[in-house]
Parts: C-alpha cells; sequence; structure tokens
C-alpha cells in the first residue's frame, strides 16, 4: 500500500486539501482494494484554516512513512512556512520521497529549495509573484501541472485534481485513473492548459509613458494591418527606439504585444456572440481563419471551437 501524507498548514485552502485527500482516498483496484493509505499531516494537532480549524492526526514524523507528499496551497493570511516543515520535506526529498504541490502550494516548495533549477507551476495569478521572489525557478504559467519526477506542481483549484489523476495513472495504470477520474466527474485529460484561463491584464507603465496611447489605439484598432513604423510613428520615437522601449516596459515586442491582443479580442468575441470563425479573424485583424485557428491554438492551448464551447455566455 502506498501512504499519500497530505501536509496541512496554518491558512490552508480547503479545496487544495480535500482533493488529493479525496482522489487518492477513493482509488480502488479491480478486487477492491485500495491502493492507497492517506494520512492529514500537520506540525502541530490543530491547523487554523480561514473559515475553520482543522484537527490533524498526524505530525511531521508522519511524512517520513510517506511514499508521496502533498503541498497544499495557503490562502494570503498565511505567514512565512514553518522552518521544521521546510527541513522535513528537504530530508523527504533527500530520501526520494515524491512531492507535489497543488497551487501556490509551490511556494512551500520553492522555499524549501526543491524548485531550484526546475520548471514548476502554480496559479496563474501567482505565476509572476513566484518567479520573482524565486529567480531559479523555470515558472510555467501556461500548463496545468509539471512533472519533474520526484517533484511536481500544479495550476490552481481543479488542475490538483488533474495532477492527482496523473500521480494515480503513474501508479496504477490509466484503467484505475480513468475509474478514479469518472467517479471524480472528471475527465482524464482536459485539453489545454490553464492558458485559456488566464485574463492578460495591462500592466502599469510608467507614469507619463509615452507608450500608454500607443496601447489604447492598438486596442481599437485591431483589424487593420498594423505595421511597426505606425506605431512607433504615433509614440514620436524611431523604430529602433520604440521597440527597445517597449521591451524594456512590457517585457515583450510591439508584434507579440500585438497578437496577443488580437486573441484577447477573438476570445471575447467568442464568449459574448454567435459570429463564426471567418468573421471573428477579420475583426481581430487576423489575415484569415486558418491563420487565426493556429494562433489561437498556439496561444491558448485549445482551438476555438472548444474555447467557446468551455466559456460561452449569452450575447448580449
Amino acid at each position: 500500500m502506498h501512504t499519500v501524507a497530505i501536509l496541512a498548514l496554518d491558512h490552508v485552502v480547503a479545496a487544495d486539501l480535500a482533493t488529493p485527500v479525496e482522489a487518492f482516498g477513493r482509488v480502488r483496484l479491480a478486487d477492491g482494494r485500495r491502493p492507497y493509505r492517506v494520512l492529514v499531516c500537520a506540525p502541530r494537532p490543530e491547523v487554523a484554516g480561514d473559515a475553520f480549524t482543522i484537527v490533524a492526526p498526524h505530525g511531521l514524523p508522519a511524512l517520513r512513512e510517506a511514499g508521496t507528499i502533498v503541498v497544499p496551497g495557503c490562502s494570503e493570511q498565511a505567514g512565512p512556512p514553518d522552518p521544521q516543515v521546510l527541513d522535513a520535506l528537504r530530508a523527504a526529498a533527500a530520501a526520494g520521497t515524491r512531492i507535489a504541490s497543488i497551487c501556490v502550494g509551490a511556494f512551500t516548495l520553492a522555499a524549501a529549495g526543491l524548485l531550484d533549477g526546475l520548471d514548476a507551476t502554480t496559479h496563474w495569478m501567482a505565476a509572476d509573484r513566484l518567479a520573482q521572489a524565486y529567480p531559479r525557478v523555470r515558472v510555467r504559467p501556461d500548463v496545468l501541472y509539471v512533472d519533474n519526477g520526484q517533484i511536481l506542481t500544479s495550476a490552481g483549484a481543479a488542475a490538483g485534481l488533474d495532477l492527482c489523476l496523473h500521480l494515480i495513472r503513474r501508479d496504477l495504470g490509466s484503467a484505475v485513473a480513468a475509474d478514479a477520474a469518472r467517479l471524480s466527474v472528471m475527465p482524464l485529460e482536459r485539453e489545454g492548459g490553464q492558458a485559456q484561463f488566464i485574463a492578460h491584464a495591462r500592466p502599469p507603465l510608467p507614469q507619463g509613458s509615452r507608450l500608454e496611447p500607443v496601447l489604447t489605439w492598438i486596442e481599437e484598432n485591431l483589424a487593420q494591418q498594423v505595421t511597426l513604423a505606425q506605431l512607433a510613428a504615433r509614440s514620436g520615437m524611431g523604430e529602433r527606439t520604440f521597440s527597445r522601449r517597449f521591451r524594456e516596459q512590457l517585457g515583450t515586442t510591439p508584434l507579440q504585444w500585438l497578437l496577443r491582443a488580437r486573441v484577447r479580442r477573438a476570445q471575447l468575441l467568442l464568449e459574448s456572440t454567435d459570429d463564426g470563425v471567418e468573421r471573428i479573424a477579420a475583426q481581430a485583424g487576423f489575415g484569415s481563419a486558418t491563420a487565426f485557428r493556429e494562433r489561437f491554438k498556439r496561444v491558448v492551448g485549445v482551438t476555438p471551437r472548444s474555447y467557446r464551447a468551455s466559456f460561452r455566455t449569452d450575447a448580449p
């Protein structure tokens, strides 16, 4: 029997804690046996949640029994991780224990140094913060989970279940994992990654930046053919200076910004209108429906049709 220890820390996110408890705890083999033993562990007998208190049956020493440790995320009310928790995770990693995080639980793994030099993910809203706080971690904000072998991380909310199902499939095969997915009313594999859920807000620009009116003009003229020369002229700068300032202040090139803005417009149209792909491609400034489909799939991770099926709202 494989022991899964779930680490409950102060201000643990309830869904992040419950997901692995239920996912691993309900797995059954064809003969009815339970392949997983699930332990909820904590540094103290009682863990303070934001809306409840958890009585944890097991302490940190129980982590030594685990074949897998799952670290749920904690809310913004939580302070820095307890040093004894970090030491316990480091010791488990050194012993070869498989360790996975759910959502912002990645911050705990990063604080223990377990993500240094590795790809990792977390909730898309926390991805920039993780990258800034731990520059040795290669943050991937567009995926549902990352499997580095011994160390795994997942994105926010439902992506924790994606990760649990992935681990069950690794351990017991696709048939058992598919049964676990059916019990959870969840597809074994979801199309795309968390890129389809990301809301790309315009980053703050320095006060008085000459790029602000250019960005506004781009948003208002996405259907037009836009050139770098046009954008530079609107900023009052030469093309090379404009491109350099654009990258300094926005972290990307003018062309990449324009393409993302067109994808964002297409997302809105797919959500809120009944327009066909050809019309949406024209409204968002793509040269053809084929170019639109290819770019959309590359950026969002799913096809326009799949995106509309997931996010369609009543047209205004």
